[in-house]
């Protein structure tokens, strides 16, 4: 992991990235948490500095990622004194995330899910029919017909064909990794390679884990299953995070679950200008949410609240 703190007496925060380590990425896009909290930036098993050939695949389970986020943890809340800790989860991180958060709340002040996940093969759905009709209103009918042809469905599931065209068809039209990102070659993958946190053998290690699955090993049982039915209460305060244009995870869907979802403080955080990083695309914002309303133990600036 990556340990960023300017007084490593402030409350910790333990990040969960999803379908690929984002620690980097935070040199083009300062976040700022480092104001506040020491920010461990976890890289899970087989992702990034973690992965290594030859991982058993019977540990890229749900249920092994889990423990290993309660053993990562523990270590923080022992190394750096804490008797709690903050846990923020983005996008395939979330998934695990939030069951980590409601196995064991007593060892979390608040968890923060961004770009949580709830059901993701009806948010793949929504995300095709969307991109298909979004293609056919600016006259891109041979995306729209490819879309259309590619339909997943919840009996049928992703099919390749969609699989093949979602990431370029999600970022042209500005709902994948950020609003303003147009490709993974130009947006993630050259600043993977410019970026001064890893050595050369790290970064070949950063694709190579993405290639070979990481936590999107965990990508079938992220598509069946539903976390609605699954978490349906925490006992500590939760807050999520969306970016209003974000289809790689559905927004209308995680506003839904929270709303559904019981815990003694909640918060929904709409980011206007975002996509699927609002952390890293409007920064200040979710700073300030972090500042006033997390750290305080409050929900003053969600939405509705009349902030």
């Amino acid at each position: 992991m990556f340990i960023q703190s300017k007084d490593t007496a402030r409350p910790v925060l333990l990040f969960l990235h999803g379908g690929l380590p984002e620690y980097f990425l935070t040199e083009r896009y300062p976040t700022g948490l480092d104001d506040d909290f020491t920010v461990a930036w976890w890289e899970q098993r087989g992702a990034g500095i973690s992965y290594k050939p030859g991982i058993p695949p019977e540990t890229m389970k749900v249920e092994q990622f889990i423990a290993d986020t309660l053993s990562v943890t523990n270590y923080l809340r022992d190394r750096f004194g804490k008797d709690k800790i903050y846990l923020m989860a983005h996008s395939g991180g979330s998934f695990f995330g939030i069951q980590a958060a409601a196995r064991a709340p007593e060892l979390y002040h608040g968890y923060v899910g961004v770009a949580q996940m709830v059901h993701q093969l009806e948010s793949e759905r929504l995300a095709c029919e969307y991109m298909s009709e979004r293609f056919k209103q600016a006259g891109h009918s041979r995306m729209a017909r490819r879309l259309a042809a590619a339909r997943v469905t919840m009996t049928d599931g992703t099919p390749p064909a969609y699989l093949a065209l979602r990431d370029r068809a999600m970022h042209s039209l500005g709902v994948g990794t950020m609003h303003d990102m147009r490709s993974v070659p130009t947006g993630v993958f050259w600043p993977s390679l410019r970026s001064r946190c890893y050595t050369p053998g790290e970064k070949i290690k950063l694709w190579r884990g993405k290639l070979s699955g990481g936590v999107s090993a965990l990508w079938g049982e992220m598509l069946d299953t539903d976390l609605a039915d699954v978490v349906t209460e925490l006992a500590l305060p939760v807050y999520f995070f969306h970016g209003i244009y974000d289809y790689t995870v559905s927004y209308r869907l995680a506003r839904d679950y929270l709303e559904r979802l019981k815990a003694p403080l909640k918060g929904f955080y709409t980011f206007d200008r975002s996509a699927h990083s609002p952390v890293l695309e409007e920064a200040e914002k979710a700073r300030r949410i972090m500042r006033e309303d997390v750290l305080a133990g409050a929900n003053s600036l969600a939405d509705g609240s009349g902030q």
